[in-house]
C-alpha cells in the first residue's frame, strides 16, 4: 500500500493483540489516518487479519477510515471470514480478476530400460553418478584379420553409444581394450616366425613331402580325438586338401619333371599345408624360440589392422584404449592383492583364483551371468588357453573349476618379472586389472559378445569383487548376439569366416550399419545375401525420399511463399509424423529397439511418399517446411545412429567421405541450368518435329549422367527432377533397366515368331485341297470315296457313322479353309 507523508505503515501486531473490540476500532482507526485509501489497493494478508477480528463496521463516525476500509474489504473479500479460513478472492464481488489455475495431468515419461545380462531382464537404466555413464568394452585379442564377428559387436556398441551420448544426453566414458598377451598371440607368432624360416630353408621336393607326411601323423591324431562336429569338418577339409596337393608333386618326383614344374608343385602343397607344418614346426620347435620382439611384432600389426577397419566402419574410436603389454605392472599389483584378500594361491610359479574360497563367502557369488555353466571344463579350459591345459597345469590347480591369474612361463613364451618369478597375465585378470584402474570398483556398463559370458565375464566378475570386496562391480552386463553366415556358425578357428576388409568390398559401411540396425543388437545376426539385400533396398528407400524433398527445396520460391498453408492433408501428415517420433522414442526406451525404429522410420516416408504423390496427381506443391522438417529429423536419427557419416543437413551425403566438399550444392545449380535448357530444347524439338534432337536428349539422361552419378526424371507436364545418387548404384540401375528391355524384345521377338509359324502353319493348311488332305493318312485309313472322303479304316473295316460323321466334320472344314486360301489376293498376304 501507499504510505502517507512518509510515515510508517501500522503495526498490526500491536493492534491485533488487545481483547476489546472497541478499543481494537480505534487503535485501527488511528493507524488507518496514516494510509492513503486508494481504489484497487493491493491487500496484504496483515490487512486481512486485522479486518476479520470486527464482525461489523464501527457505529461511531469519527471511526471513518475503519468503516471505509472495512466496506472496501467486503467488497472485495466478501462477508467477513471465520478465524483460521482463508480468504479469497471473488470474481462476483468488486473488479474482476484471475481464475485459479491447475497444471495439466501430464504422461509418465519414458524411461530408459537395457537387458542386462546380470538378471536377464530389461532394467531400468540409472546411472550411479548423474548422466556420467562409466562404460567398459572387451577389446579384440589381435593375432588375425578382423571379421564381421568382430563387426557384429563393435557397430552394435558403437550404435548403443551413441544413442546414449547423443539421444539420451548422458556423459559416456567409454574405456576398451587390446589383448596383445594371449595364448592365440603367442602360438601364433611362433608358428609363423618358424614357417618363414622353414621357408628360408628352401626344403628340397623330398624333403618337403617327408615333412609334410611327418605332420600329418600327429595331425591325423588330432583328427581321430577331436568331437566338435564342426572342428571336425574343419580337419577333414584341411587334411583332404594336403592330400590333393600332395599327390601332383609325389608324381612330379616320380617322373623326374623339370625344376619349374616340380616348383610349381611345392609352392602349391606350401600354401596347402601352411596351417598344418605350421603346427607341427611349433610343437617341436616352440620351445627354442627366444626372440621376444616377434610376440610383440605380430599383435602390433593387427591391432592396426584393427583400427582401420573400425574406422572403416564409422565406429568411433573409445575415449582410453588400454593394451595389456603397458598394464603388467598393475595387473601383478592386482593379482597380489586377490591373493592378500584370501581368494588366490601359488601353485608352481603361477597364481590361480580360489573358486571354492569365493563362492563360499557370503558376500560373493560365482557364476552370476552363466551360473548353470559353472563346472564346465571345456568352457573353462578353452578360456584357459591351448598353451594352459597340460596335465601339469591342470594339476597345479586345487579343484578343476579354478583358473589361472597369473601364468609361469615355459620355453618359449614371453615372460615378465614378478614376486611368483617369470610369467605373463592370464586372460581373465586382464580386463579386471585395466578396467578396475581406470573405471575403479564399480562401473556402469560392460560389453562384450555373447560368447565371452562364462567363463570370461563370470571370472572377471568375481576377481574384480575379490579385489574390490565388494558384490557390484558391474551395474549393467551387456552382451551382443551372434553373427552366423548364411546361417552357419562363424568361427576364425573354425576358418569359416569373413573379414571385415572383403564385406567392405561388397558393401559400404552404410549398408553394414543399416543391416545391424534392422535387427536387435542382443539377438543372433544372419549375415545372408537375404539380410544385405533388405539393407540395399531400405537405404535406397530412404535415399530417394530424401532426394524428392531436395528436389522440392530447391524450386525457387520467396521468403514468404516457403510458409504455406496447411489444410487437412498437411495436419495428417503431422500428426502422423508426432505419432511416429512418440513411437521411435518408446522404441528407443525400450533396450535400445533399432529394428522397431527402422520401421517406424520407413512407415513414416511412406506416408511423406503418398502424401507427395497425391499432390503431384493434382498438380499441387507439397509443404515443402513439413517435408523438410521430417527430412531433418530422419537424417538426425541416421547421424545419431552413424549411419550419416559425413556432415549433411538433409539426407545421406553425396561426394567422397572426407573431401570435405559439399559436392551437391556445388554442382547443383550447374545440373539445375542443364536440366532447364535441355527441357527447353526437347520442347522445340516436339513442336518442329526433329526426333534426332530427342534422341540426343535422351542419350544425355540414360547414357552420359548416369556415368557421373547425375539422375534426370522426367514426368508429363512437369519440371524434370535432378538428383545426385551414387556412380554405382545408377550404373546397376541402367543394367538392371537394360535387362528388363533386353527380356522385352525377347519376349516380344518370340512371341511374332511364334505367330509367323502359326501363320505359316495355317497357310500350309490352307493349301491342301479337301480331296487331298486325308490321302496321306495311310495308318489310319484305307479306302477312300471319290471326294477323298475315307470310307474304311487301316484294318479295312468301314468307318461307323460317327467315324464318317467326324472325318466330313473335318472335310467341310478344309473345304472353307481352301475356299479362303483361293479367293486370297496374290499380293503376298502370306508370303
Amino acid at each position: 500500500g501507499a504510505d502517507g507523508e512518509g510515515k510508517k505503515s501500522p503495526d498490526y501486531r500491536s493492534i491485533l493483540s488487545i481483547s476489546d473490540e472497541a478499543a481494537r476500532a480505534q487503535a485501527l482507526n488511528e493507524h488507518l489516518s496514516t494510509r492513503s485509501y486508494v481504489q484497487g489497493y493491493s491487500l496484504s494478508q496483515a490487512d486481512v487479519d486485522a479486518f476479520r477480528q470486527l464482525s461489523t463496521p464501527p457505529a461511531d463516525p469519527q471511526l471513518f477510515h475503519v468503516a471505509r476500509w472495512f466496506r472496501h474489504i467486503e467488497a472485495l473479500l466478501g462477508s467477513p471470514c471465520g478465524k483460521g479460513q482463508p480468504c479469497r478472492l471473488q470474481a462476483s464481488k468488486g473488479r474482476r480478476v484471475q481464475p485459479q489455475w491447475s497444471p495439466p495431468a501430464g504422461t509418465q515419461p519414458c524411461r530408459l530400460h537395457l537387458y542386462n545380462s546380470l538378471t536377464r531382464n530389461k532394467e531400468v537404466f540409472i546411472p550411479q553418478d548423474g548422466k556420467k555413464v562409466t562404460w567398459y568394452c572387451c577389446g579384440p585379442t589381435v593375432y588375425d584379420a578382423s571379421h564381421m564377428g568382430h563387426a557384429r559387436s563393435y557397430i552394435s556398441f558403437d550404435i548403443l553409444r551413441r544413442v546414449l551420448k547423443d539421444y539420451f544426453k548422458f556423459d559416456v566414458f567409454y574405456c576398451m581394450n587390446i589383448t596383445d598377451i594371449d595364448d592365440k598371440i603367442i602360438k601364433r607368432a611362433r608358428q609363423n616366425h618358424l614357417f618363414e624360416q622353414y621357408l628360408e630353408k628352401r626344403p628340397e621336393a623330398a624333403q618337403l613331402l617327408e615333412d609334410v607326411q611327418a605332420a600329418l601323423k600327429p595331425f591325423s591324431v588330432k583328427l581321430n580325438e577331436t568331437t566338435d562336429p564342426d572342428k571336425k569338418q574343419m580337419l577333414e577339409r584341411i587334411q583332404h586338401e594336403v592330400q590333393l596337393a600332395t599327390e601332383p608333386l609325389e608324381k612330379a618326383v616320380q617322373s623326374r619333371l623339370t625344376g619349374e614344374e616340380v616348383n610349381s608343385c611345392m609352392e602349391v602343397l606350401l600354401e596347402e599345408a601352411k596351417d598344418l607344418l605350421s603346427d607341427w614346426l611349433d610343437s617341436t620347435l616352440g620351445s627354442d624360440v627366444t626372440d621376444n620382439s616377434i610376440f610383440s611384432k605380430l599383435p602390433k600389426f593387427w591391432e592396426g589392422e584393427f583400427h582401420r577397419d573400425m574406422e572403416a566402419l564409422n565406429v568411433l574410436p573409445p575415449d582410453v584404449l588400454t593394451r595389456v603389454s603397458e598394464y603388467v605392472p598393475e595387473i601383478v599389483n592386482f593379482v597380489q592383492k586377490i591373493v592378500d584378500n584370501g581368494y588366490g594361491y601359488v601353485s608352481n610359479g603361477s597364481v590361480y583364483f580360489d573358486t571354492a574360497k569365493f563362492a563360499s563367502s557370503e558376500k560373493h557369488s560365482y557364476g552370476k551371468l552363466v551360473p548353470e555353466a559353472v563346472g564346465d571344463q571345456k568352457a573353462l579350459q578353452e578360456g584357459e588357453g591351448d598353451l594352459s591345459i597340460s596335465a601339469d597345469r591342470l594339476s597345479e590347480k586345487r579343484s578343476p573349476n579354478d583358473f589361472a591369474l597369473w601364468k609361469a612361463s615355459k620355453p618359449g613364451e614371453p615372460s615378465w618379472p614378478c614376486p611368483w618369478g617369470k610369467g605373463r597375465p592370464g586372460w581373465h585378470i586382464e580386463c579386471s586389472a585395466m578396467a578396475g584402474t581406470l573405471l575403479g570398483a564399480s562401473m556402469d556398463i560392460h560389453g562384450g559378445g555373447f560368447d565371452l559370458r562364462f567363463p570370461h565375464h563370470d571370472n572377471e566378475l568375481a576377481q574384480s569383487e575379490a579385489y574390490f570386496e565388494n558384490d557390484c562391480w558391474v551395474r549393467y552386463f551387456l552382451h551382443t548376439g551372434h553373427l552366423t553366415i548364411a546361417g552357419c556358425k562363424m568361427s576364425k578357428s573354425l576358418k569359416n569366416f569373413i573379414t571385415i576388409k572383403d564385406a567392405l568390398k561388397k558393401h559400404s559401411a552404410r549398408q553394414l550399419r543399416l543391416a545391424f540396425l534392422m535387427h536387435s543388437w542382443k539377438d543372433t545376426l544372419d549375415y545372408s545375401s537375404n539380410t544385405m539385400e533388405s539393407a540395399l533396398q531400405y537405404e535406397k528407400f530412404l535415399n530417394e525420399f530424401f532426394l524428392n524433398v531436395k528436389d522440392i527445396l530447391r524450386a525457387p520460391v520467396d521468403i514468404t511463399g516457403q510458409f504455406e498453408k496447411w489444410g487437412e492433408e498437411e495436419a495428417e501428415l503431422n500428426k502422423n509424423f508426432y505419432d511416429k517420433k512418440t513411437a521411435i522414442h518408446e522404441a528407443l526406451c525400450d533396450n535400445v529397439d533399432t529394428r522397431t525404429v527402422m520401421e517406424e522410420m520407413r512407415a513414416l516416408v511412406s506416408q511423406c511418399n503418398l502424401y507427395m504423390a497425391a499432390r503431384k496427381a493434382v498438380r499441387k506443391r507439397p509443404n515443402r517446411a513439413l517435408l523438410e522438417n521430417i527430412a531433418l529429423y530422419l537424417t538426425h536419427m541416421l547421424k545419431i545412429f552413424g549411419a550419416v557419416e559425413e556432415e549433411t543437413s538433409l539426407g545421406f551425403p553425396v561426394g567422397g567421405s572426407g573431401t570435405g566438399l559439399n559436392l551437391e550444392s556445388t554442382v547443383m545449380p550447374y545440373l539445375q541450368v542443364l536440366s532447364e535448357f535441355r527441357e527447353g530444347v526437347r520442347k522445340i524439338a516436339r513442336e518442329q518435329k526433329v526426333p534426332e534432337v530427342l534422341q540426343l536428349s535422351d542419350a544425355l539422361r540414360d547414357d552420359i549422367l548416369p556415368e557421373l552419378g547425375v539422375r534426370f526424371e522426367d514426368h508429363e507436364g512437369l519440371p524434370t527432377v535432378v538428383k545426385l545418387v551414387d556412380r554405382n548404384t545408377l550404373l546397376k540401375e541402367r543394367e538392371e533397366k537394360r535387362q528388363v528391355e533386353e527380356e522385352k524384345r525377347k519376349k516380344k521377338e518370340e512371341a511374332a515368331r511364334r505367330k509367323q509359324e502359326q501363320e505359316a502353319a495355317k497357310l500350309a493348311k490352307m493349301k491342301i485341297p479337301p480331296s487331298e488332305m486325308f490321302l496321306s493318312e495311310t495308318d489310319k485309313y484305307s479306302k477312300f470315296d471319290e471326294n477323298g472322303l475315307p470310307t474304311h479304316d487301316a484294318e479295312g473295316k468301314e468307318l461307323s457313322k460317327g467315324q464318317a460323321k467326324k472325318v466330313k466334320k473335318l472335310f467341310e472344314a478344309q473345304e472353307k479353309l481352301y475356299k479362303e486360301y483361293l479367293q486370297m489376293p496374290q499380293n503376298g498376304s502370306f508370303q
